[in-house]
């Protein structure tokens, strides 16, 4: 089962060391060791194990020592780092942590609670080696796994859910961000005024996801500003509990940076489209975002059925509100959509996305 998962093991007391890797190897982990801090550093950078226990208090090079080096470099900046400590004092421990360790276990301690913390800690490095979409809603589905990893799904269950009606704003552009929005129901739009004061769709969220965090890393503005599409319930998640996630481990802050500096890459193919595509491909373009956004897996069988209002439409697909109705009602006696009063069906999927300039 763990055969394939490397283990180093930094500790200088022989006995401890020897005792500790044969419950590891019994577990079926490949289980390599080093009797100090410079020989662990070595080790580290040579065989690139799966994970990392490390004691504190060693001669030569500490613990402490040992992860500084080893966060300076980054190959070995994003392996899983577990502390052993002889001492139960809180500062040791918290100062372990503020360095970026992932976990601490207090000496003496039993197969099962080093077994479960060496699980545990495999377990969430695989999710952030997981790939993400590089866009604004990859970020959301790493955020998602993320939460998982740390403590963000807690503190968005933790938090006080408000209820927001629909077209009720969440945010307003140019005002300053408190931090973090969590959708717990619902839908919300982000939206932006353009220089001839017309309204346009920048992005689409639903249950589950994250939104609002882009200006907390420029300590900026919201440059768009944010309402639910229908009743829906958030949560707000304080920006510093926002940032203890990023900053405390650098696995999930390079996936930030990955993920955000794409951002602009989409922004600017959504620009291009905007300039070039025609009335027809807008508006196609739109509800295949509205598919791909809102389409529930249980759900691939039936025809998917969204209320949208015609502005909203005409807002995401960036033309005006009158040539929306004119394209909906062409695409509507093709058969690629149907529509009952506010709720547009889509019948045809594939020929929506195909559709050309």
């Amino acid at each position: 089962m763990h055969a394939n998962k490397k283990i180093l093991l930094v500790e200088d007391n022989e006995d401890m060391r020897e005792n500790t890797a044969e419950i590891l190897q019994l577990a079926q982990y490949k289980v390599i060791t080093a009797a100090n801090g410079k020989e662990g550093i070595e080790m580290a950078e040579s065989e690139n194990p799966d994970l990392i226990i490390c004691d504190i208090m060693m001669p030569v090079l500490d613990g402490y020592g040992v992860l500084h080096m080893l966060s300076k470099n980054e190959s070995t900046s994003s392996i899983p780092f577990i502390f052993l400590t002889a001492k139960a004092e809180r500062s040791d421990l918290r100062k372990g942590m503020e360095m970026g360790a992932d976990d601490y276990l207090t000496k003496p301690f039993d197969d099962i609670e080093l077994l479960n913390a060496v699980e545990s800690r495999l377990k969430k490095a695989e999710l952030l080696k997981k790939d993400f979409a590089n866009n604004i809603y990859g970020l959301n589905d790493f955020l998602k796994d993320a939460k998982g990893i740390e403590t963000l799904k807690k503190l968005s269950e933790e938090g006080e859910i408000r209820i927001y009606r629909k077209k009720e704003e969440v945010y307003k552009e140019n005002n300053y961000p408190k931090g973090v929005y969590f959708l717990n129901k619902g839908k919300v739009k982000t939206h932006k005024l353009n220089d001839f004061g017309k309204d346009l769709i920048t992005g689409l969220y639903k249950e589950g996801d994250f939104f609002g965090y882009i200006p907390l890393f420029d300590e900026g503005k919201y440059s768009e500003s944010a309402t639910v599409m229908e009743d829906s319930e958030l949560c707000l998640i304080p920006k510093d509990d926002f940032f203890s996630l990023v900053y405390k481990n650098a696995e999930v802050s390079k996936k930030f940076i990955k993920i955000l500096s794409n951002n602009l890459r989409e922004k600017e193919e959504q620009l291009v489209k905007l300039a070039y595509n025609s009335v027809r491909k807008k508006v196609a373009d739109a509800l295949v975002a509205l598919y791909d956004r809102y389409k529930k897996e249980e759900d691939r069988e039936t025809n998917f059925t969204i209320t949208i209002s015609r502005e909203d439409l005409a807002n995401l697909a960036g033309i005006a509100t009158e040539s929306t109705i004119r394209t909906l009602s062409d695409l509507k006696d093709e058969k690629l959509i149907d529509i009952n009063v506010s709720k547009i069906i889509i019948l045809n999927y594939e020929k929506l996305r195909k559709i050309q300039n």
